[in-house]
């Protein structure tokens, strides 16, 4: 069987996004929707390897508020995933790994590992890990239709995901506003199971960069805030100052990699 070329992948990449355009037009079938989600996932997706330095800044109730800086890398064909602080001074060297579907996250202060959740709060913030990694939606949720309206100037799509069963997921349930002309995700809203509000995300900026190993342009939210809705005083800013898709070392992706970086 012929294995798929970078030509094939660009070329679902587009009928993927018109489809998911089209679809805005009227209600929206279980169809369209997938189509919607896979059109989100597979514009994020990178084929080869990702590099980012990452700017946050967080605010807190009764804190002085932390500027953070950090590197992700991803290798998104093996589904890696790994974060390394490098500001604040107390903060450098903490970093977080994913090995085997499992969150794992270092500490250079005790040198000890510790298993995380999809809950976890990354270095406080009110980030969680699939804030930073390659989007899945059509694979871990399920989507309902809330229909179409209007998000400020902007015609949106308003759909309802549902955690699929034995999936593991930072939210059970969460809302999506899609921007009807560019299909990119506008807000978010991630709810507990018993249906309490726990987080409202805005994307007001979006970026693509061509990448080689893909053979077509990786998009990714240049601007992310999060807005804690259980303690209203907290917020987070997030912004991706930099990326780079040339391979990574082989090894990166390893807890003495890591290690090493905090000594």
């Amino acid at each position: 069987m012929r294995t798929p070329g970078i030509t094939d992948f660009a070329a679902t990449a587009a009928i993927l996004v018109g489809a998911a355009t089209m679809a805005l037009a009227g209600p929206a079938s279980k169809e369209d929707m997938v189509v919607m989600l896979k059109t989100i996932d597979t514009r994020q997706h990178n084929s080869g390897d990702w590099k980012s330095i990452v700017y946050m800044e967080s605010h807190e109730r009764d804190k002085t508020d932390t500027v953070y800086e950090m590197l992700v890398f991803r290798r998104d064909k093996d589904q890696k995933l790994m974060f390394l602080f490098t500001k604040p001074k107390n903060e450098t060297g903490k970093g977080y790994l994913r090995l085997d579907k499992n969150l794992w996250m270092y500490d250079p202060k005790v040198g000890k590992w510790e298993r995380r959740t999809e809950r976890e709060k990354i270095g406080g913030t009110d980030s969680r890990r699939e804030d930073f990694d390659q989007s899945n939606l059509a694979g871990e949720y399920d989507p309902t239709d809330l229909g179409e309206g209007k998000l400020g100037a902007f015609a949106v799509r308003h759909l309802k995901l549902t955690a699929k069963a034995g999936v593991d997921v930072a939210f059970p349930v969460t809302e999506l506003w899609i921007d009807a002309a560019s299909g990119n995700i506008l807000k978010r809203q991630d709810f507990a199971l018993s249906g309490r509000l726990m987080r409202t995300d805005y994307y007001p900026k979006w970026r693509k960069v061509f990448s080689e190993s893909k053979g077509a342009e990786v998009w990714y939210p240049e601007d992310m805030r999060f807005y804690d809705e259980v303690d209203k005083a907290n917020s987070t800013v997030i912004r991706i100052l930099q990326i780079d898709l040339h391979p990574l070392e082989e090894n990166l992706f390893t807890k003495a990699w890591l290690e090493s970086k905090s000594r």
